[in-house]
């Protein structure tokens, strides 16, 4: 069984994408200083679709379709929120992140400290991630370790509609600058989510057991939990019972949760997309070897990342560079 409390009294479904439009266009309703700017948002509806409708509803002083420069749109989004607006800005491809490394990192995140509190920078930056698309090695990689690295900035990967929504909501209220992270494949996947009228958020910095269990913890984020998930219905047949930890939120972390559940089953796998070299899996195994749950560990903790290659286009090699489900099946076995 899937335990998904917070979503208990929820019937309607609705994708991955529609979650995120309905949580920037219920937003942007009820704040006017938000503006949302990006490439191709308004008259295309986003690279992936998930902005459709929101330039007809909001006009073009609202809804800005920027030139291709992402260091440019990331920069004129630091400034207006240092004076007052709240801009949600949507980079194309996460890869991209790279061209405004400089805004982002060393002027949004930065800002606030700089002047002593007397500044603050709430902005939301989104950024599709992620491979199993076919985009190839400069449009399918992971890069939330780089952007989780940055003192100043928060770092959010939701891996259902749900949380989609409710952390999307969160972050455009932050005062602080939010990266955003989306996985391509999770688009069009479909999940319960309360009617517009229920305002509801998910706060930053709060864990999900998506799955509880006794044996062992799979610990891990984005598009990876779906399919932990089937791995430990799977398992289940074998006697095998799995609990899966969603961190949602990789800075700020939900510290506490990890330890808990490392502390009830006394075996701990961390899987992430990313490849494992210097990925976000290696702050999460010290986060329990740092910790009180250490003693409770009746064996080492695993990681389990992508491959330290660039994405191949070739579909066959670009599905094996990530964790599939047989090796987090292996992986969990190895471990008990």
């Amino acid at each position: 069984m899937i335990f998904m409390h917070e979503q208990e009294d929820t019937v309607r479904e609705i994708t991955y994408a529609q979650a995120l439009q309905e949580a920037m266009s219920e937003e942007m309703r009820r704040d006017e200083n938000i503006i949302f700017l990006g490439e191709d948002i308004g008259v295309y509806g986003g690279a992936f679709g998930v902005s459709r409708g929101m330039l007809e509803e909001f006009g073009n002083e609202r809804i800005l379709d920027t030139p291709i420069s992402e260091l440019a749109i990331t920069g004129c989004a630091a400034g207006a929120a240092m004076t007052g607006l709240r801009p949600i800005v949507e980079i194309m491809f996460s890869d991209f992140i790279t061209l405004a490394m400089e805004q982002l990192a060393n002027q949004a995140a930065k800002n606030r400290f700089q002047f002593g509190g007397q500044a603050s920078v709430p902005m939301v930056l989104r950024a599709p991630g992620g491979s199993g698309t076919g985009a190839a090695a400069q449009h399918s990689q992971s890069l939330e370790a780089w952007v989780a690295h940055v003192p100043g900035l928060k770092v959010v990967i939701p891996s259902t509609p749900y949380d989609a929504k409710g952390l999307l909501k969160s972050a455009i209220r932050d005062n602080n600058p939010v990266v955003f992270i989306e996985q391509k494949l999770l688009y069009r996947e479909k999940g319960p989510v309360p009617e517009p009228g229920d305002d509801y958020t998910i706060p930053l910095g709060k864990a999900d057991v998506k799955r509880e269990g006794r044996d062992v913890t799979v610990i891990t984020y984005g598009r990876m939990v779906p399919r932990c998930l089937l791995v430990a219905e799977e398992l289940s047949q074998r006697g095998i019972d799995v609990e899966v930890v969603d961190i949602r939120s990789l800075v700020p972390l939900d510290r506490q949760c990890l330890i808990d559940s490392a502390k009830k089953t006394g075996r701990v796998l961390v899987v992430h997309e990313a490849c494992q070299t210097g990925g976000f899996g290696g702050e999460l195994v010290s986060t329990i070897a740092d910790s009180e749950a250490f003693f409770y560990l009746d064996a080492p903790i695993k990681r389990l990342g992508g491959l330290d290659v660039p994405i191949p286009y070739n579909p066959g090699l670009e599905a094996l560079v990530v964790p599939t489900e047989e090796k987090i099946a292996s992986a969990l076995q190895s471990l008990l």
